[in-house]
C-alpha cells in the first residue's frame, strides 16, 4: 500500500493517476469498496468515529490512500471535529509504518518520505 497525504487540492490525485496510472473510475471517494485506491480517507474517518479501529486491515488492502493532512493549523472547537482529526492522524500514523511508500505532495510536487 502506498500512502499519499498532503494539503487540501495539492495535486494528490492527478499525482496518483498519473504516477501509478489510475483513473477516476479507480478511486473511491471516502468509501471502502471493491476499488484499488480511497481518496478523502479523512471524511471516511469522520462518517466511521465509531469504528475507526475497524479501518486499518482493509485500507492496508488498497493499492493506494490518500489522505488530507489535517494535523496543522487550527485546531478545530468543536469537539466532534477535534475527535475525527485525532483519530485521522493515529490512521494515518498505523499506515505510514505499515506502508510500502510513503509521498507527500505540496503544489503538486511530490517528496518520498518513506520507501
Amino acid at each position: 500500500m502506498i500512502l499519499v497525504i498532503g494539503g487540501l487540492a495539492s495535486g494528490k490525485r492527478d499525482y496518483v493517476k498519473k504516477e501509478f496510472g489510475f483513473t477516476d473510475a479507480d478511486m473511491a471517494d471516502a468509501a471502502l469498496d471493491g476499488r484499488p485506491v480511497v481518496y478523502n480517507l479523512q471524511n471516511l474517518v469522520t462518517a466511521s468515529l465509531s469504528s475507526v479501529d475497524g479501518l486499518l486491515p482493509a485500507l492496508l488492502l488498497k493499492k493506494v490512500v490518500i489522505c488530507n493532512e489535517v494535523g496543522s493549523g487550527v485546531v478545530p472547537i468543536d469537539k466532534t471535529e477535534r475527535g475525527a482529526r485525532e483519530a485521522t492522524g493515529r490512521l494515518c500514523v498505523g499506515l505510514a509504518e505499515k506502508a510500502e511508500k510513503v509521498i507527500r505532495i505540496c503544489c503538486g510536487i511530490p517528496s518520498v518520505i518513506k520507501g
